[in-house]
């Protein structure tokens, strides 16, 4: 059913208000098509959420979108080309914006959601939650539920270990249906520790999603595998090109600053509490990081990680132009965005849900043949959280130092260098004193020499 907007155009730019907020989040992790939106924005648009008829809301702060034609020149698309196109690699690491998930994965096969209610209900000795067991068997129940179309992708990431389970001696094609006829003539104790080992046995522990041409480009913020900010590996061993695209990044600034001046004076506040060697172009811009990716078509998803107040900015770079498809759907607003080489999203992503549609290339060439390179500049948030760079650069150099040391007391084979509570050691004090001095120390850890100061005191 076709829904309501009330358009009008000012100067040329159609503005437009959804007078709905549709509730999608059953479409994440899903591909959108022609049936998830009834209007296709391929002129100057902004489009605003319904919550922007509330008396006194300023209109950055209800902007859904903004989106404007043929804004970069040929030169500036022709640097983001050259500086960025090598960021996007195969990658599993994109969750939902990956798609749904079937079939095989490398070696490996998807644990499916159907398997994995199934093993709940073992596991937990219930009747699932998600079905109305009380007339009949829950498992033959479950199964009927998946086989009447409720989706059994393999929604959490997760994946069967082959070789485990060849290697306990069961058959891997026949495994989970034997495993299942197994419990049936189990006590339901016996059923539940079973179905217990077997998930802590036979799943990986590692998350996964669907390989797909991806890569982030500029800097990125600690997380406990690599505590310490710094240059994404892209940037880091092809610094060279990646400069290449300061000019594009400028002048896309440029137009963040014009078309959303609050919210680029929000997040340009942000950006000058970092240190400039962690922004994209340093103060040319307000951005810490660049999303690639390569014929890349998202599945419903929302960005995470990018400043609340901010904006994120994307577009879209090529040489070859003749594809079809790829519009950017936001299911909630029932609306599509043909994003063209040269164009520019203003975008609320960490609020609307996005996916796109299929991508189909010029006749005579495969998807693999073309190139429909989309790029998201943003600033993350927990950028925030990092020191100078010699400060991470000092990190970074410590927990390579604990990890190359073998005669550290904490040291395995395969260490990488990390422990809890590692950051909170004098160990790390005398670290950072030796290399930046003691008073780097007290500006990052205050409380570093309380203890040893404490001791003194009641000594004397």
């Amino acid at each position: 059913m076709t829904r309501d907007y009330d358009i009008t155009n000012e100067a040329g730019v159609d503005i437009v208000h959804a007078k709905f907020w549709d509730d999608c989040e059953g479409v994440l992790g899903t591909y959108m098509d022609e049936s998830n939106y009834d209007m296709l924005v391929n002129t100057d648009t902004d489009f605003y959420s319904p919550n922007s008829d509330v008396n006194g809301s300023d209109p950055e702060d209800v902007v859904i979108f903004k989106y404007r034609k043929n804004v970069f020149s040929a030169e500036e698309q022709s640097g983001a080309y050259d500086g960025l196109l090598g960021a996007a690699q195969p990658t599993q690491n994109r969750g939902l914006a990956a798609g749904p998930r079937s079939g095989r994965l490398g070696g490996r096969d998807w644990f499916t959601n159907e398997q994995s209610d199934i093993m709940d209900h073992y596991i937990n000795g219930t009747e699932s939650t998600l079905f109305d067991t009380a007339d009949g068997d829950p498992v033959a129940i479950i199964r009927e539920k998946y086989a009447q179309g409720m989706k059994s992708d393999g929604a959490r990431g997760m994946v069967w270990l082959r070789t485990k389970i060849y290697d306990s001696g069961y058959n891997y094609d026949t495994f989970f249906d034997d495993i299942m006829e197994e419990w049936k003539g189990l006590s339901a104790d016996d059923a539940r520790e079973s179905a217990k080992l077997i998930r802590a046995t036979f799943i990986s522990d590692t998350s996964y999603a669907n390989a797909v041409l991806s890569g982030i480009a500029g800097f990125f913020d600690r997380y406990p595998r690599i505590p310490f900010g710094r240059a994404t590996s892209y940037t880091e061993n092809n610094y060279d090109d990646y400069v290449k695209c300061y000019p594009f990044m400028e002048r896309l600034s440029t137009e963040f600053k014009k078309h959303m001046p609050r919210r680029f004076a929000r997040q340009t506040l942000e950006a000058d509490k970092l240190d400039d060697r962690f922004r994209v172009g340093g103060k040319l811009t307000p951005f810490t990081t660049i999303t690639v990716n390569k014929n890349f078509r998202t599945a419903c998803h929302r960005d995470a990680g990018d400043l609340s107040e901010g904006f994120s900015n994307l577009t879209v770079i090529a040489k070859d132009k003749e594809w079809a498809g790829g519009f950017l759907v936001l299911p909630e607003f029932r609306v599509a965005i043909d994003i063209r080489p040269g164009d520019l999203l203003l975008i609320n992503n960490h609020v609307g849900i996005h996916g796109n549609t299929e991508i189909i290339p010029p006749d005579g060439k495969t998807i693999g043949e073309m190139e429909r390179i989309s790029v998201v500049c943003y600033f993350r948030e927990k950028m925030l959280l990092l020191g100078s760079k010699e400060y991470e650069d000092t990190r970074r150099e410590y927990v390579d130092s604990r990890r190359l040391n073998k005669e550290h007391p904490m040291w395995r084979n395969l260490w990488n260098g990390i422990s809890s509570g590692m950051w909170d050691e004098e160990e790390w004090y005398t670290f950072l004193s030796g290399k930046l001095g003691v008073d780097t120390v007290n500006e990052y850890h205050p409380t570093a020499y309380e203890s040893a100061e404490t001791s003194l005191d009641d000594f004397f």
